[in-house]
């Protein structure tokens, strides 16, 4: 047994500047389609979250930008820990108006709504790259390391 343990944590032994990273690509590819289909629909989306949650329209504006742009940051690992608490603000702001239909996604379409457990993750993955930061693969620590120069 001892031996099966010594095995695997060298097999999983990883840099680390990798965790950060795929923390940071996770988020965004998970984000970026929320934010893009609200940003290619943002009538749509704004009188959604006015109508459906009773959101002042400067908050609906802010929401749909921050789920857009903050992904794409995110994935290129641009002001990572900005964008990462731009998200977990949005994804904790969210949970309230979600708990009502119970912890787990609508899987099988017998909830009015989703649950929370998709922004509950969120905001942990976005809380973790807070602490984190980019990592050495991100173009936060590209253009530091040029400032330094």
């Amino acid at each position: 047994m001892k031996t099966l343990f010594i095995i695997m944590s060298r097999a999983f032994r990883l840099n680390s500047s990798i965790p950060p990273l795929i923390l940071r690509v996770s988020l965004g590819i998970v984000m970026l389609p929320h934010g893009y289909s609200k940003i290619t629909n943002i009538n749509g989306a704004i009188e959604h979250l006015i109508q459906d949650y009773n959101l002042p329209l400067a908050i609906a504006i802010t929401i749909v930008i921050i789920e857009f742009f903050a992904s794409l940051f995110l994935l290129v690992g641009l002001e990572s820990r900005i964008m990462a608490f731009l998200i977990f603000i949005v994804m904790t702001g969210a949970v309230p108006y979600h708990w009502n239909n119970g912890f787990f996604m609508n899987w099988f379409g017998k909830q009015e709504g989703e649950g929370f457990e998709y922004h509950l993750l969120a905001a942990g993955i976005a809380l973790t790259i807070i602490f984190l930061g980019g990592g050495k693969y991100s173009l936060d620590a590209k253009l530091l390391k040029r400032e330094k120069l």
